[in-house]
């Protein structure tokens, strides 16, 4: 049975989970619209505070929505209820939705980020690799060709389809993921660790070309596809905590579970 939880509270444990001090200087993180005051017996998780996220936050009577990225990003002027943003505030603020935010400092605590993902396509072993600011390495029991692990990728993260500038041939074995932007800064670390291939959700062309000039084969999964993995990870973590609350989350175009 659905219980009432205060909505502070609910934040407040979000935060003692994914510190604020770890999130990416050039980030905004936290509270984005409306007040802590209130409480709910719902809550709706997605990756982007969409028309889809919020209309599934009114039918199930959900006061926060929780999302990955922050729909405030890069400074804001107005509120122009003629745009996107303005008008997404606008629907939050007339359906007392609280809208909350936890981005990279959820993505640098890997438990919740790049090891769902790893547990996604299948490994049980994967670590943080130290010198990055977030991803982790695991090795496969037995080396594939890349065009089968790029299909495994495929398959194990739903994604509609995966990109690599790499020979096909090439030998999987040592792998790096890290979900959404690939960030630049890792580079060094991953030739120097022997890692054989890099799956992320987006990497520069540039960048691609030097790690395949280097002999890393890169496969690019697509942002929403590495990062939805992290959605039933954060039901579970909120379902521990707070057992009566109904939690739903919004995968966009696919189906509510």
């Amino acid at each position: 049975m659905s219980k009432q939880y205060g909505i502070e509270e609910i934040i407040d444990y979000l935060d003692s989970c994914f510190p604020r001090e770890n999130k990416c200087e050039y980030d905004n993180v936290g509270l984005m619209v409306g007040s802590r005051k209130g409480s709910t017996q719902s809550v709706v998780l997605s990756l982007d505070t969409t028309s889809s996220a919020i209309e599934l936050c009114k039918e199930k009577e959900a006061h926060l929505l929780i999302a990955h990225h922050p729909l405030l990003f890069g400074g804001i002027d107005c509120i122009d209820v003629d745009n996107v943003v303005g008008l997404q505030i606008k629907n939050l603020l007339e359906n007392e939705i609280v809208n909350f935010a936890c981005h990279t400092n959820l993505d640098n605590t890997d438990e919740f980020g790049n090891l769902a993902i790893a547990s996604s396509l299948g490994s049980s072993k994967a670590e943080h690799l130290d010198g990055v600011e977030c991803g982790v390495v695991f090795e496969l029991d037995n080396s594939v060709v890349l065009k089968e692990y790029m299909s495994t990728v495929t398959k194990s993260l739903d994604s509609s389809g995966v990109i690599s500038i790499s020979d096909t041939s090439r030998s999987v074995k040592k792998i790096f993921v890290q979900g959404g932007s690939f960030d630049e800064n890792s580079v060094d670390v991953i030739l120097r660790e022997g890692i054989d291939t890099v799956v992320s959700g987006e990497i520069k062309h540039h960048i691609c070309l030097y790690l395949e000039q280097n002999g890393v084969s890169t496969i690019i999964a697509g942002h929403n596809a590495t990062e939805r993995t992290y959605l039933p990870k954060l039901k579970g973590l909120l379902n521990g905590r707070f057992e009566d609350l109904d939690i739903f989350v919004d995968f966009g175009n696919e189906s509510n579970t």
